[in-house]
């Protein structure tokens, strides 16, 4: 043998067939894989009923002062309740250490509007839905199990362990707001 000859090392090794066959059912098998993760994926996306109710605008003027409406947003049950002045001055008199989420009114309403509430309309502990102006603080009450809210939606008594929650909202006018 020539001393100027050397062996091949494994890096200057030619590719072989084997090799080829390794790399290609590697990258069938990823792309095999990504098409059967994909439908598991992509079905934890919203229903496309879910996104079209994404934001509803809700006309305000046919509601009395006193009176409340439920209305629907991404089937949801919705609050929306036109408070009387004593309402007001109800919730704002309440002192924050007596509330178990406290929350100050203001926090609960825009400003300009506070005679306007909007919840949604589930009882934090297990989901029901409050009978409007009962309970012990002439707010929401829910008879399933016994929580009692004030007239800003707060829970003042009873199992629930937060306020009813206020959705993203947005005044678009006097008369109109946007929920969502």
């Amino acid at each position: 043998m020539d001393g100027d000859h050397t062996l091949a090392t494994h890096a200057e090794k030619p590719a072989t067939r084997r090799d080829f066959l390794y790399v290609a059912t590697g990258a069938v098998a990823a792309v095999g894989g990504a098409a059967v993760a994909w439908p598991l994926i992509n079905q934890l996306n919203p229903d496309a009923s879910t996104l079209a109710l994404a934001t509803i605008e809700f006309n305000l003027s046919g509601i009395e002062e006193g009176q409340s409406v439920t209305i629907t947003w991404r089937g949801l049950p919705v609050f929306v309740r036109n408070r009387t002045q004593a309402e007001i001055d109800e919730a704002k008199a309440v002192p924050l250490s007596e509330l178990k989420d406290p929350e100050t009114d203001e926090e609960r309403t825009k400003p300009g509007h506070e005679q306007w509430l909007v919840m949604i309309a589930n009882c934090t502990h297990l989901g029901c839905v409050p009978v409007g102006e009962s309970g012990d603080f002439d707010g929401w009450f829910c008879p399933c199990h016994g929580s009692h809210y004030d007239t800003a939606g707060r829970i003042r008594r009873g199992p629930a362990p937060l306020n009813l929650v206020v959705p993203p909202y947005e005044f678009l006018s006097d008369t109109l707001i946007q929920i969502g």
